[in-house]
C-alpha cells in the first residue's frame, strides 16, 4: 500500500506531522505549569489546608515519643526540630 493512501497511510502521515510549535523552556520543564503563580497565594482553600496539614504534622506527639526523639536527635547530633522533619520528610526513621 503507498503512502497516504488508505488508513495506515493516514496514521502514518498523522504520526510524522510536527507537533505545534510551544515555548521552550529551561533544561528540565516539563512542561506543567508555573510554580510561582499559585492560586491560592491570597489566603484561600489550598492556604487553609496547608495550614492545617502543617498544624498537624508538627502538632506535639506524646511524651514518650518526644522523649524517644530527642535521646536519637542528642545522639546523631541534631536538634529536635531537624530530627523530626528528616523523619518527615523520609518517612522512615534515622
Amino acid at each position: 500500500m503507498s503512502r497516504g493512501r488508505g488508513r495506515a497511510g493516514a496514521i502514518l502521515r498523522h504520526r510524522d506531522a510536527a507537533p505545534p510549535p510551544r515555548e521552550r523552556g529551561s533544561i528540565g520543564d516539563n512542561g506543567g505549569p508555573p510554580l510561582d503563580d499559585a492560586p491560592d497565594a491570597d489566603g484561600g482553600w489550598g492556604a487553609w489546608v496547608w495550614s492545617r496539614a502543617h498544624r498537624r504534622a508538627w502538632k506535639t506527639p506524646p511524651p514518650e515519643i518526644a522523649l524517644r526523639r530527642l535521646a536519637r536527635a542528642e545522639a546523631l547530633g541534631m536538634s529536635y526540630r531537624a530530627y523530626t522533619l528528616e523523619i518527615m520528610e523520609r518517612g522512615w526513621y534515622l
